[in-house]
């Protein structure tokens, strides 16, 4: 039986002219955004220019936006997941999906969350890498070293088997880079981020998104939601609250996510967002299933048509 999983990527997928097609189509979402943050991210997301789509407070209430309009597109086509997830931000646009939050929320909230951790740290003084082919404890027992020494450093995204990002003081990113290649990794790649998330700098942030979830009018989940803090379904809204706030310096667990979202059963994941970064990383946690990235009209009808045979 098929059991359907809407995954939601988050920052480093942005580009500009994201979901261009797909707006065309796909309601109103665009003109709501623009409403509720009282300037023009529609003229980002389609205009551009790059660098100011990239930060931080622009970059997430974007790819929400694009996120949620794509989720919508295939609801409307009859396609509709038993869980939703998503990547960090991505899963602020879960929580759209999954009912806990509405559209205009979900943009006013990501939008100040980038603001908070923008102002925690300014954008230039923090950084995140992508390791490759490390195991865990040895990363860990680096960064916890150059830590120990003043520039803080920490692992923040557990994605996949030998991919592990790495958040912190841009320092301390820089010196992690060079010891872990020493150590055996086989390379380290600077994400096209402007915060160190997930990282204990993020700190000074929490407490004023928690501020800003309390209020938010936040539901109960119609879908459950894997929360990235503990790889576990959630579907009451003050625990979801809680898990949000922790999740702005705590690691994104997103194999252990993927992993119980197989074991509950998920045979399909749907990526709703530009690109197909999380569609590269299931398949590298478990090809056995199918995953299919939805970021353009073929992309959607190639969905629409191979759900047609699925029971």
């Amino acid at each position: 039986m098929t059991k359907i999983a809407f995954i939601f990527p988050g920052q480093g997928s942005q580009s500009v002219g994201m979901g261009a097609e797909l707006f065309n189509s796909g309601g109103n979402f665009l003109e709501r955004a623009d409403e509720v943050l009282q300037f023009g991210l529609s003229r980002l997301i389609t205009e551009g220019p790059q660098e100011e789509l990239t930060l931080t407070y622009n970059a997430q209430p974007a790819l929400l936006t694009v996120g949620a309009m794509i989720a919508s597109r295939l609801v409307e086509e009859g396609i509709t997941p038993d869980y939703t997830a998503g990547h960090s931000l991505g899963e602020y646009t879960a929580l759209v999906a999954s009912g806990v939050l509405s559209f205009e929320d979900g943009v006013s909230v990501v939008h100040k969350r980038g603001l908070f951790m923008n102002d925690a740290v300014p954008a230039g003084e923090g950084a995140m890498a992508a390791i490759l082919g490390l195991d865990g404890e040895k990363l860990q027992e680096v960064t916890d070293s150059i830590t120990a020494k003043g520039d803080a450093v920490q692992p923040a995204n557990l994605n996949c088997p030998g991919q592990i990002v790495i958040s912190g003081t841009k320092a301390g990113v820089e010196k992690a880079c060079v010891e872990l290649k020493e150590a055996g990794a086989k390379r380290a790649i600077p994400l096209d981020v402007s915060g160190p998330f997930h990282s204990s700098l993020m700190k000074p942030a929490a407490e004023r998104l928690k501020n800003a979830l309390d209020e938010v009018g936040m539901k109960d989940a119609s879908i459950p939601v894997v929360a990235n803090v503990n790889a576990k379904t959630v579907s009451d809204h003050e625990e979801i609250k809680q898990l949000l706030v922790e999740q702005l310096y705590s690691p994104v667990r997103w194999e252990d996510s993927v992993r119980e979202l197989i074991n509950l059963g998920v045979t399909h994941f749907i990526e709703c967002g530009p690109g197909k970064v999380l569609s590269g990383l299931v398949k590298k946690i478990d090809r056995s299933v199918t995953v299919l990235p939805v970021y353009d009209e073929e992309s959607l009808q190639a969905v629409i048509d191979a759900a047609k045979g699925w029971e």
